[in-house]
């Protein structure tokens, strides 16, 4: 797999699982477990693209 498309996949699944920290700790009331979510989704959003100007950079 191609380092793009790796980042693109793991920015994916960050993003995916920062939203779900995110519900879970407004669910719970947790503000540290909804920050820790907000912060994976955010680096998830950056990894995915960066994948994306690699893919570009590629061609």
């Amino acid at each position: 797999m191609k380092s793009s498309t790796k980042d693109q996949a793991e920015g994916m699944l960050h993003q995916v699982k920062g939203t779900a920290k995110e519900i879970a700790g407004k669910l719970t009331d947790n503000p540290k477990l909804e920050g820790e979510g907000t912060g994976e989704k955010i680096a998830g959003k950056v990894q995915k693209k960066i994948g994306q100007v690699e893919k570009v950079l590629e061609k």
